[in-house]
Order: structure tokens, then C-alpha cells, then sequence
């Protein structure tokens, strides 16, 4: 254990914790530099990894803290749950979803719910993502990510705009800053002619903090600006 690097690792999660990622990230890899092995901080760099898309390097921490002595259930399940988004990633989705799903078997919860409920969208099969995705509603109604999920579903796997509609705006009612949502609410408001609310939700998209996750990277964001900018 390296006292140093645990102490520099604490300064990186009050800073991740802050949404300062950047920050964040330069700190945890001084840490790791020095020897962090607390697994909350493991934890945190593997995260900010994944989201600024470093795979092979978040692969490297995960393996670390999959070493590390006491790990609780949860840890192993932190583990599994980021080493499932390096596979996707990857391109190896059924493996990922392999996984994933027996997380869930054992446990079901909010995280488990929003990734796989994604990841069976990812995955194309309209039939099992609507079943997983309302299944998600009914764990919880109010949660935007689940919402989002489920009209993500009706739009981009059963064509069913209209319906899609509905739970896109139950969602942008709970989260309105949410990158996706907007996205997809510009569309709509890009096919009413309405390019000045399209702007404003593709503007609010575009300045968010992206993960693998979304559907709406900032290339795409970006690009759909540019039409309107035609």
C-alpha cells in the first residue's frame, strides 16, 4: 500500500466527485504512478477512463483492483460492470451482455437496469429491449435514464415515434440537461420545422459530459448543427 498514492488518490475523487474530470484525471494517474490501491479511488480512475474511452489502460486498473484484498460484493460487481463496457467497446456486445446479465440475476438495481437496458437497444432485438426497458419503468418511473431508454427503444428499434415522443419528454422533465434526450428531441424539432428549439436542444447536448453510453457522441451532435447551420 502506498501512502502517497492513496493520498493523491483522495484529491482525484473529491475532484471527480466535483465534476472537475480533467482534474481528476492527471490526479488519479499521479496516484497510480505512486502505488494507489484504495478501490474507491481504483474505482473512480477506471471510470474516467472508460469515459475518455482509454479501454486497454481501464482494463489495466480493473485488473489491479481485482487484486485488491476485502473487495466487497459490490466492488466485484463495479468490476464487472465497467470490464462489460470495455467488451462492448470492443466489439464483443454478447459477451458484454453475458455478463451483465448475471449481475442481474444476483442482483438487480438502477445500474445494472440503465446499462443493460442500453446495451440490449445496442444489441438490436426490438422485442427483448422493450421487454427489459418497461420491465425498468415498472423498477422505477421516475428515473430519466430508464425513461430515455425506453423511448430509445420505440425510436430507434420499433419506429414508433410517436410513442417515443412520450417518454422523451417524461425524461427531459426529470433530467433536462440529458445529451440524448435532447438529441432526440431536436430531431423531432428539426421534423416540425422548428429549427430555433432544435438549436436549443442540441446546444444543451452538446455541453454535457458524454460516456460510451450515449447514443448522441459530440461528432454527431456536432454534425447535426452543421445542418442546421445549412
Amino acid at each position: 500500500m502506498s501512502f502517497m498514492g492513496n493520498m493523491i488518490g483522495d484529491k482525484a475523487l473529491k475532484a471527480h466527485g466535483k465534476g472537475e474530470h480533467k482534474k481528476a484525471l492527471e490526479l488519479y494517474e499521479q496516484a497510480y504512478a505512486k502505488g494507489m490501491t484504495k478501490v474507491r479511488c481504483l474505482r473512480g480512475y477506471s471510470v474516467l477512463l472508460i469515459r475518455y474511452r482509454h479501454f486497454d489502460k481501464a482494463l489495466e486498473i480493473l485488473k489491479v483492483m481485482e487484486k485488491q484484498p476485502g473487495l466487497t460484493p459490490k466492488d466485484k460487481m463495479d468490476i464487472h460492470i465497467n470490464y462489460s463496457v470495455i467488451l462492448w467497446q470492443k466489439g464483443h456486445l454478447n459477451r458484454a451482455l453475458e455478463i451483465l446479465e448475471d449481475e442481474f440475476r444476483h442482483a438487480q438495481n438502477g445500474t445494472l437496469y440503465s446499462i443493460l437496458g442500453y446495451l440490449k437497444i445496442e444489441a438490436g432485438d426490438a422485442e427483448e429491449a422493450l421487454r427489459f426497458n418497461k420491465q425498468a419503468i415498472e423498477y422505477d418511473d421516475e428515473d430519466a435514464v430508464f425513461l430515455d431508454n425506453l423511448a430509445q427503444t420505440y425510436y430507434r428499434l420499433l419506429g414508433d415515434k410517436v410513442e417515443a415522443k412520450k417518454w422523451f419528454d417524461k425524461a427531459i422533465a426529470l433530467k433536462p440537461a440529458a445529451i440524448d434526450t435532447n438529441y432526440f428531441l431536436a430531431l423531432y424539432a428539426i421534423e416540425a420545422g422548428d429549427k430555433e428549439t432544435a438549436r436549443k436542444h442540441l446546444e444543451t447536448a452538446s455541453e454535457g459530459n458524454p460516456t460510451p453510453l450515449n447514443y448522441a457522441q459530440p461528432e454527431l451532435i456536432k454534425a447535426k448543427l452543421a445542418e442546421l447551420d445549412a
